[in-house]
């Protein structure tokens, strides 16, 4: 879609560093679409709501077996 006016997609860049006592870190870089960050939130919130699911019928069924 904006490929056709001759627009770039607009990037979102995150940077971390992490230092870990004196000889230990890790330096990480994600450059991300919008596109992709509105992929990214539909997986994350799918995730969430399918544990929700599976906690919930855990908890159910466990109730259930304690009744006598």
């Amino acid at each position: 879609m904006n490929m056709k006016l001759g627009r770039r997609p607009a990037h979102h860049r995150a940077n971390v560093s992490l230092a870990l006592g004196r000889h230990a870190g890790l330096s990480a870089t994600v450059k991300v679409t919008s596109g992709g960050l509105l992929s990214i939130a539909g997986l994350v919130s799918t995730v969430l709501l399918s544990t929700a699911v599976l906690v919930h019928v855990a908890v159910r069924s466990s109730a259930r077996s304690l009744d006598p």
